[in-house]
């Protein structure tokens, strides 16, 4: 189980957030506007947890 302390919010460049695990993202996270289809997979697509583009 993560901590939110280890946890990344990821905006792309298409709108969409994810929250992903630190430690399976590669490189720089403070300016990221997309992931690797690796990437992706290990995260959580937000606006499918909450079922909402805005919340």
């Amino acid at each position: 189980m993560y901590g939110y302390e280890s946890l990344a919010w990821i905006k792309d460049k298409h709108g969409k957030e994810y929250v992903c695990p630190i430690d399976v993202l590669k490189g720089d996270i403070s300016d990221r506007d997309d992931l690797t289809e690796e990437e992706r997979k290990q995260c959580m697509d937000v606006n499918q947890l909450i079922g909402t583009e805005r919340w």
